[in-house]
């Protein structure tokens, strides 16, 4: 399986699609292959150490990828997983919940700028400043007209960050309301998973279709040549954390890293 067999779940700018037609599984080819999905993300994961060493040695790019999803989406696992192959030199993870009081007297993007990557390191945004158009939107603490506007500001701010070197990937993780349910329960009957869970987390189920269209929305709008979305199956983790290593590595192959050139003279080094 290859990384160009993936293109399909890339979304072009103002394409129009609906969501919930979209798959949230696995091709039936590929449902019950996990243990070789396992061994192809193992590969795809020293395949991505190397990319990231050759990034942060040449500090010339970042990487950005925002991981947006409903509830159980497996935002917080496929980080865990997905990136356990590399170092940890200069790789970071950011989230992002309801703004404090401070951040709420500055624009929606105050609180984001800060936390993008510099030049070397690759950064995961769980959650992001999507929120301010998703969330907001669903709640009705912003009317349509405002989340058009906010289209903008995020296609502006994530073509400053291309100018900058920083590469923009964003992925959606599609879970389906079935799959959502099982997983709720699952950390509900479970004591060691229950702290993940707030009662957000029942009532944005509650507003599910809500959601849904403000994501495809949101998606829609904002996907674009400079910072694409892709819309990840993820009602299997395995498949899921396989579509996210392919594209990461696809993503650093294509910006062309090379080892950087030694600053120093060392041809006149001499050992005793």
């Amino acid at each position: 399986m290859s990384n160009r067999d993936l293109d399909h779940l890339r979304v072009k700018h103002k394409e129009e699609f609906i969501l919930s037609d979209l798959d949230s599984q696995a091709p039936k080819n590929d449902a019950s292959e996990d243990e070789k999905l396992m061994l192809t993300i193992q590969k795809l994961g020293d395949r991505l150490d190397k990319l990231q060493t050759l990034l942060y040695s040449g500090k010339k790019r970042g990487l950005l990828l925002v991981l947006q999803g409903m509830d159980t989406a497996g935002k917080d696992g496929s980080i865990r997983r997905v990136f356990s192959h590399i170092s940890p030199l200069g790789v970071r993870a950011e989230a992002f919940g309801p703004p404090s009081a401070l951040e709420l007297e500055h624009d929606f993007l105050w609180r984001i700028h800060s936390k993008t990557p510099s030049l070397g390191e690759i950064v995961v945004f769980n959650r992001s400043h999507y929120e301010d158009v998703l969330v907001t939107r669903v709640r009705g603490t912003v009317t349509r007209e405002i989340c058009q506007q906010r289209y903008q500001d995020i296609i502006a701010f994530e073509t400053l960050l291309e100018r900058q070197g920083v590469k923009v990937l964003k992925c959606f993780l599609n879970i389906s309301k079935n799959e959502q349910k099982r997983r709720l329960k699952e950390r509900l009957d479970d004591p060691h998973k229950r702290w993940k869970l707030q009662p957000s987390d029942f009532e944005d189920r509650k507003l599910w279709d809500q959601f849904q269209h403000a994501y495809q929305d949101a998606i829609k709008e904002t996907s674009t040549v400079e910072a694409p979305w892709y819309i990840i199956p993820a009602d299997s983790k395995h498949y899921r954390d396989f579509c996210l290593a392919s594209l990461l590595v696809q993503t650093l192959e294509q910006m062309n890293l090379e080892v950087p050139k030694a600053k120093y003279d060392f041809s006149k080094i001499e050992f005793d």
